[in-house]
């Protein structure tokens, strides 16, 4: 199968390698998005095995040809930070986004495919405890209903809208335990078995928190007790799995190693994974494609690269490293007609 691999960083833009990870480009000058601009988050269109969009610091930007060439989407996101996209399994025509730092944060949504962008009526205060500024790190999307969407902020809380953005409850101040933890880093929403309630994971910074009667009732795990690492950064359902999850957990942030641990119980238990090379910081993002449910990648904090052909049970990293990855993602594609690239790692 042909394939794309793409790392989204902090200060390298987008870097893609058409040859497993052998060699890098880097995005030739002249286009809308910079090579050195900061790329919050990649996600793929899954309507064209080719195309994906990338959240940066100046706006929303799309690529047809497998991340070679890049066009600003002239909408609402114009003028703010993308922290992060997400697509609606059952409705690909609808989307959402998440700004933060350092603009204002603020929830969006598409309903034509990603051409024309609406602001919704969840928006954070310009400052917060923590981190400064918020930012949407965490948008889940319901399976089976494009407008029951999950909303994590990072030092804002969780947010649910079951109506595409029009109404919004809190739901992170009821939590048992540790009630009112703001600081939301991710979210999984794993579709009901039959006619049954969804099971819902949300990673906060220092644990997990897990529902299996779509959120009515919760327990939590606490990182370090649970797993022996702190930090808890990123989940990864796996393509073409309702069952198996990923998450990624370090000593800190941005801290000195992190591991990769697996579940197949729809996060009821966690299980080590084996990386052949010790992580240089937290686990930062994870990158996946249904076209191949096995190949799935990981990054860290200051850019190391993580490549797994068995479903995440060994990682092995690859040699090339980059500034703070923010983003993964692969397509099974490679562009038909690739210009010479402005410069190659």
């Amino acid at each position: 199968m042909q394939r794309t691999l793409l790392v989204s960083t902090d200060g390298q833009a987008i870097m893609r390698s058409h040859d497993g990870g052998a060699k890098w480009y880097r995005l030739n000058i002249g286009q809308d998005l910079e090579y050195d601009d900061c790329v919050r988050c990649l996600l793929v269109d899954p309507r064209d095995p080719k195309a994906v969009w990338a959240g940066s610091e100046r706006g929303l930007f799309r690529s047809e040809d497998c991340g070679a060439h890049w066009h600003r989407v002239d909408c609402a996101l114009n003028d703010y930070a993308v922290w992060k996209l997400a697509v609606s399994e059952s409705d690909p025509n609808i989307l959402y986004a998440g700004t933060g730092s350092p603009t204002r944060s603020a929830f969006f949504r598409s309903r034509d495919g990603g051409v024309t962008w609406q602001q919704t009526t969840l928006l954070m205060p310009e400052r917060c405890a923590g981190v400064s500024r918020p930012r949407m790190l965490a948008i889940a999307v319901d399976p089976k209903d494009p407008q029951d969407v999950w909303v994590g902020v990072e030092e804002g809380g969780l947010f649910r809208t079951r109506d595409g953005g029009d109404s919004w409850t809190r739901l992170d101040e009821a939590w048992p335990n540790h009630p009112g933890n703001s600081d939301i880093h991710d979210i999984v929403i794993l579709p009901s078995k039959e006619q049954g309630p969804n099971t819902v994971l949300v990673l906060v910074v220092t644990a997990l928190y897990r529902s299996e009667d779509g959120g009515a009732t919760w327990t939590r795990a606490h990182a370090k007790e649970s797993w022996g690492l702190r930090y808890a950064r990123v989940l990864l359902k796996k393509p073409g799995s309702d069952d198996e999850i990923a998450i990624g957990i370090g000593d800190g942030t941005p801290g000195t190693t992190a591991e990769v641990l697996l579940s197949t119980d729809r996060g009821a238990s966690w299980t080590p994974t084996t990386l052949d090379a010790q992580p240089n910081s937290c686990l930062w993002a994870f990158g996946a494609n249904p076209a191949d449910p096995a190949l799935l990648m990981a990054g860290t904090k200051f850019g190391h690269f993580f490549l797994s052909e068995d479903g995440g049970r060994h990682w092995a990293k690859q040699a090339r490293e980059f500034s703070e990855i923010t983003g993964m993602a692969w397509l099974p594609a490679t562009p038909v007609d690739m210009e010479l690239p402005h410069e190659t790692h």
